[in-house]
């Protein structure tokens, strides 16, 4: 047991550098991806700030260095321009998806997304319910973050309708896609949007969209379903759904974490079933997602055209599948399945070791099967890492280890009083105030 505690918080370290390394001091902002020209992710910020807490906790940044990194992203997010300008940085509280590294201003005309302002007001809620000191720095967080979740307009993002809109451009306004089909990472984003306490949403929306959910039986196995594993995770980095129920949760006798527990054992399960016979699945090779790959292309393999994909959303049992790994997403599942995630966590970082890249982490992604159609080498392997797979990594590992991340959001009144608006109810969320 000590070997897999000193095994993780190894890992964790490793992984943390990600976002010491990727950062622009002077505003705060953290890069997508470690591509030298990447610009920002909003969502990377959120995650940051949630490891900049964690990193406290392990003795990997001190709280004045964590309380100055999070004041500086904070205070420039809040003063950031808001406005229909097509480069600002934000409007109605939304941020742009991606934002120049140095000015913060929109990058790639990205959209105004409601699912990553989400995931960046997660971050900026954790750091509001960690500082809780009296001197003027952690003060200064509190009332940064209180600003900057009260000013998210959710009940604009609703364009007229009962759920939320995926996001907004100054060039052509709302997108056409909505959080209304299916089981997807947004839960997160409809609890902010039912606590908050200035735009607060209805709950019919989150009803609406529960609704969707489709059960489904799978290797034997019945739950919610969601082929990419980070559906199952996203939302847990901070909500702890263990022992908590919404009104579908009551319909089919679960929660959410121990759906995400089933989902894990699917992926796995999918690997060692393996039905498109790729040779380097097995018990302790499996991680199916969003994240990086090696096309787009079509090579000949066997007398046989395979399709790779790029950065796509890969998931089981109905695909897309193009042999490509991602052992990040094993780790962001350890507190759902440790049985299973630990064994391959461990022979994941022998593999790493084997390969003398050990003291790096994990990377994105990997394939051994597009390389070697080309070149006969030893396989393709993401050249980046990003910021939405470290974080994860980070945060889970802690919830894992103390639950840190879990319990601070426990704390927040805005989180709770979102959760009961949804329809949660049972475990500790009826035991707090």
């Amino acid at each position: 047991m000590d070997n897999d505690m000193e095994m993780l918080e190894t890992l964790q370290s490793q992984t943390f550098n990600y976002f010491l390394t990727y950062v622009n001091p002077a505003n705060g902002l953290i890069a997508d991806k470690s591509d030298p020209d990447s610009h920002s992710s909003i969502a990377v910020v959120g995650l940051g700030i949630s490891s900049y807490v964690a990193a406290i906790e392990r003795n990997l940044l001190s709280r004045n260095e964590a309380t100055h990194k999070i004041l500086t992203v904070l205070d420039f997010f809040y003063s950031g321009h808001q406005g229909t300008e097509p480069d600002a940085m934000g409007y109605k509280g939304f941020y742009y998806h991606f934002l120049h590294m140095d000015t913060g201003k929109r990058a790639w005309e990205s959209e105004l997304s409601t699912i990553d302002t989400a995931i960046f007001i997660a971050g900026v809620l954790t750091a509001a319910s960690y500082f809780q000191g009296k001197n003027k720095e952690e003060q200064k967080i509190r009332e940064l973050a209180d600003g900057l979740y009260r000013r998210v307009d959710w009940q604009w993002a609703l364009n007229n309708n009962a759920t939320i809109c995926h996001g907004w451009k100054p060039e052509s306004g709302f997108l056409a896609n909505y959080w209304d089909q299916g089981y997807s990472e947004a839960i997160i984003l409809y609890i902010l949007a039912l606590g908050s306490p200035t735009f607060p949403i209805e709950p019919d929306g989150y009803l609406q969209w529960t609704s969707t959910f489709a059960w489904d039986k799978i290797d034997g196995i019945e739950y919610i379903h969601a082929g990419p594993l980070f559906i199952h995770q996203m939302s847990h980095l901070w909500l702890d759904f263990r022992g908590i129920q919404d009104d579908l949760n009551r319909k089919y006798k679960i929660d959410y974490f121990e759906n995400s527990r089933r989902a894990t054992h699917i992926q796995q399960q999918y690997a060692i079933r393996n039905p498109r016979n790729f040779k380097h699945y097995s018990k302790n090779n499996w991680g199916f997602t969003a994240s990086d790959g090696p096309g787009p292309a079509i090579v000949m393999i066997d007398g046989e055209e395979k399709i790779f994909y790029d950065y796509i959303a890969r998931g089981v049992p109905f695909g897309p599948d193009d042999g490509t790994i991602s052992p990040w997403a094993v780790v962001a599942s350890l507190p759902f399945a440790p049985d299973i995630v630990m064994g391959t966590i461990r022979h994941a970082i022998q593999k790493l070791k084997q390969n003398n890249v050990s003291k790096e982490g994990f990377d994105a992604s990997f394939n051994p099967l597009f390389v070697m159609a080309e070149s006969k080498k030893n396989g393709w392997v993401s050249p980046w890492k990003f910021g939405l797979n470290e974080g994860p990594m980070v945060i889970m590992i802690e919830n894992f280890l103390t639950q840190l991340i879990w319990n601070l959001f426990k704390k927040s009144g805005y989180i709770t009083h979102g959760l009961r608006r949804a329809g949660f109810r049972g475990g500790w969320l009826d035991e707090s105030n």
